[in-house]
């Protein structure tokens, strides 16, 4: 069965909502979480996931809101911490590692970290069990992605098209899937531009896909109650999940 990989924004619009939203997603087949952790510039994301991100900051959210969002979202769906390198940096990943470990966080997506620089913390990530996942883009030449995923673990991110997320660009991505495929075993999901729509076709070749403005859009709705928003967002990833293994 195809696996359904989904983000939200740590600790928006507080932390009980993600706690709440955390455990209906589990009950709509949502297999994996991406907890996203806010930042002023997000420079992979679309407008949906960067309006979250600031309104986030502004809420006052800190790293003890997503060690708490975590303590009690870990133990529920296989989860990783995503964010963008600067805050990894300044905390130092041997800190972000032993937090994952005492969380159970499975590893990190930090899009903005170049394969290159992150060799430099695979023992880092060995020796604490952790995943740092690996990018591969269809604008990657064929010996790039065979280097790129030559060591990846628990799963390789491939991103739709060259841009942002949440945007509705499109791409064949028949030769990368291909490519990936014959240097690598690790599963491959694709994400960037992920909804209702666009699920089942952005499902072929790959074993899941990744969502994150589809949900993370309700998040933000404020004419819908946090109990509805919940309701719409768990439903919208149950059609995701169902449309992905038809």
């Amino acid at each position: 069965m195809k696996q359904l990989v989904a983000y939200i924004t740590a600790g928006f619009p507080d932390t009980q909502f993600s706690l709440d939203l955390v455990a209906a997603l589990k009950d709509a087949g949502v297999d994996k979480l991406e907890l996203g952790i806010p930042f002023s510039d997000p420079v992979a994301d679309g407008p949906v996931i960067e309006q979250a991100n600031l309104m986030a900051l502004q809420k006052g959210f800190t790293m003890e809101t997503l060690f708490d969002v975590t303590s009690h979202a870990a133990p529920l769906l296989e989860t990783y911490w995503m964010g963008y390198f600067n805050p990894f940096y300044r905390k130092g990943m041997d800190f972000f590692a032993q937090k994952a470990l005492e969380y159970g966080v499975k590893g990190f997506i930090i899009p903005d970290l170049p394969h290159e620089e992150s060799i430099s913390y695979q023992k880092l990530m060995q020796q604490s069990a952790l995943s740092l996942i690996s990018f591969v883009a269809p604008t990657d030449s064929k010996e790039r992605i065979a280097t790129v995923v030559k060591d990846a673990k628990a799963f390789i991110y491939l991103v739709a098209y060259a841009g942002i997320t949440g945007s509705h660009a499109s791409e064949d991505l028949t030769k990368t899937i291909q490519a990936i495929k014959e240097y690598s075993t690790t599963p491959l999901f694709v994400g960037f531009g992920v909804n209702e729509k666009t699920a089942k076709e952005r499902a072929k070749g790959v074993d899941g896909v990744i969502v994150g403005s589809a949900l993370v859009e309700v998040m933000l709705d404020e004419t819908l109650s946090l109990s509805d928003r919940i309701t719409k967002i768990a439903t919208r990833a149950r059609i995701i999940k169902e449309k992905i293994n038809a």
